[in-house]
């Protein structure tokens, strides 16, 4: 068996060395169109650069500025505004809008104020405003809340800082806190409980970045224990509920925070919230606010007349009526 094998080979291996494998052809210079031949480039071609995919532009803050007359902060009073808020409204009879300034914290040159937006029976969005300049110029660092109040803000230092609200109903519910780590140009939106809850923070009090602490008042319940006490070792992003009472309960350390001696704000009898500052013993005014922002009135599309109408086509003479058949005669009987 073996030596048959053997002699397979030998036959088979002449055969080999006369068939070679073919070569492979050598492949043909590119071409252009038409048949017109292309010589490649002595140097290699560097690739088109991709085409730079445009910028997109961050949203610019509406700016406010101060210049001795009081400010109309901006209001969409849409209609889609007035159908969410069930404002009955007419031309004649507008629904006012109103801003209530509830806070204000200065920090530096920074200003903050704290509210919301109401029409005197529904809150409609929170309000939240910032000066760098010291009260030149104002802007809105977040969007409006809907249906949502701010009260207090706070800072440890020039970079960390919270503000406090909730959502304003027939109840307050669902507390939140707004918190910064630069100063107050940025902030996010932190939830107090994971689940809906009625009732607002009281006070709350920090005593470094982390370490803090906050009253809730549940508004309701007050036999089961009204008042509680959580803290958090998070900053804010998290809490954790440390004493529950029916009665009031007291923040250990906790200093109550007023905007400073040399600082007011208040109401004028023209209807403006004013800001002011102390130089000496006099109240130099730094800013000041209308009160009334704006007049929700339905947006009533004026009527288009009706089209005229088209005018009628000559009706086409009617046709005779074609004869009827001759009857034939009858027979008659003979």
């Amino acid at each position: 068996m073996r030596k048959g094998l053997a002699i397979a080979v030998l036959l088979l291996a002449p055969m080999a060395a006369q068939n070679p494998p073919p070569a492979q052809q050598p492949k043909p210079p590119d071409t252009a169109p038409g048949g017109v031949f292309r010589l490649p480039p002595a140097f290699p071609v560097p690739p088109e650069p991709e085409a730079a995919a445009p910028k997109v532009e961050e949203p610019k803050q509406a700016v406010m500025e101060y210049a001795g007359k009081p400010i109309k902060i901006p209001f969409d009073c849409s209609e889609e505004i007035i159908q969410k808020f069930g404002m009955t409204c007419t031309e004649n009879d507008p629904c006012p809008v109103y801003a209530e300034i509830a806070g204000f914290q200065p920090l530096g040159e920074k200003l903050f104020l704290t509210g919301n937006f109401h029409n005197g029976a529904t809150t409609m969005f929170s309000l939240f405003l910032v000066s760098s300049n010291g009260g030149r110029t104002w802007s809105e660092p977040v969007e409006r809340i809907p249906m949502a109040g701010l009260d207090r803000v706070l800072f440890f230092d020039l970079e960390t800082g919270w503000a406090s609200g909730h959502i304003l109903q027939a109840l307050p519910r669902d507390p939140f806190f707004l918190l910064t780590t630069d100063g107050g140009n940025n902030w996010r939106r932190r939830p107090v409980f994971s689940e809906p809850r009625i009732g607002a923070v009281e006070k709350f009090w920090f005593e470094s970045r982390t370490a803090g602490a906050m009253l809730f008042d549940r508004v309701q319940g007050a036999d089961t224990g009204r008042y509680e006490r959580h803290e958090t070792m998070t900053g804010g992003d998290t809490w954790m509920i440390r004493e529950v009472s029916s009665k009031p309960l007291t923040l250990r350390g906790a200093k109550d925070v007023v905007a400073t001696p040399d600082w007011r704000l208040r109401a004028d009898a023209s209807g403006t919230h004013v800001m002011e500052r102390r130089e000496g013993t006099r109240w130099q005014r730094v800013a000041a606010f209308f009160v009334k922002v704006a007049e929700c009135r339905p947006d009533f599309a004026p009527l288009e007349p009706p089209p005229p109408p088209e005018p009628a086509t000559p009706a086409e003479p009617a046709a005779p009526p074609a004869p009827r058949p001759a009857k034939p005669p009858a027979l008659r009987k003979p």
